[in-house]
């Protein structure tokens, strides 16, 4: 008998639509929602090159759709090509974000790093979930899960105070909607990342601060893959509003 059976079936057609998810957690946790079974609608800011290789791998269980996040007025339009690929979506995953400066020492460096920080990583999520919940109030239930970081807790450091003050904000938004919309059956959670074998952690951490990891190692991105296909079977309901901390101890509550 395979011993991945029941996993596999736990996201039998289910439809998932993965923000960010061209590369690093993202393109991970699609590969693995694929390979449970589930239908995952991809997305990525422009390019649709790379989708080429998973659509020869998963046919006709992968979608994709483009479009800029950071763009308000791009956000709606990218939901309606969501619901034309399989007509409807199960569970949403905002993953998608940046670790983007926010300089203090001019006026202009100060709101440029904010009003950035603040709409990848806060209002584009923001304004998915509102889109996702009156799908999900059809629909009768949903999920939601939105990738925040350890930085929603403890902040960040002094040239990125922008980025943790927008992860808190998602994580905050997180809990009010676990609450707010539990008796519609919609469910929420966040995920916290630490350090992550992205491109991104591969050019910023350096071996003195590898060494300070308590397991000596930088997270997999497939470890905070299999959470999301974790609470995407909505096996935990009772999770709901919870964050998962995935630090490798580096930052324990």
């Amino acid at each position: 008998m395979n011993k991945n059976l029941g996993l596999i079936q736990d996201l039998q057609d289910k439809v998932i639509f993965v923000t960010g998810s061209s590369r690093g957690i993202g393109l991970e946790t699609a590969r693995l929602l694929l390979q449970r079974g589930a239908k995952v609608i991809m997305h990525a800011r422009s390019s649709v090159m790379f989708f080429n290789d998973m659509a020869n791998q998963f046919g006709n269980n992968v979608s994709w759709v483009t479009g800029d996040l950071s763009n308000l007025n791009c956000i709606e339009q990218i939901w309606q090509n969501v619901l034309e690929c399989y007509g409807h979506v199960d569970v949403l995953v905002n993953n998608a974000g940046a670790w983007l400066a926010s300089d203090i020492s001019t006026t202009k460096t100060w709101q440029e790093g904010w009003a950035n920080n603040i709409a990848i990583n806060l209002t584009a999520p923001a304004e998915l979930c509102r889109l996702a919940l009156l799908h999900f109030k059809q629909c009768h239930g949903g999920i939601i899960i939105n990738i925040t970081s350890r930085s929603a807790h403890r902040g960040d450091d002094a040239n990125h105070l922008a980025y943790g003050a927008a992860k808190g904000g998602l994580l905050a938004l997180t809990k009010g909607i676990a609450r707010g919309y539990g008796h519609h059956n919609i469910l929420a959670y966040a995920i916290a990342p630490g350090w992550v074998a992205t491109d991104l952690a591969k050019g910023e951490i350096e071996d003195t601060v590898l060494k300070k990891l308590p397991l000596g190692e930088i997270t997999p991105a497939s470890d905070v893959a299999e959470m999301i296909a974790f609470l995407a079977t909505g096996r935990s309901r009772h999770s709901t509003g919870a964050t998962i901390d995935i630090t490798g101890a580096d930052y324990v509550r």
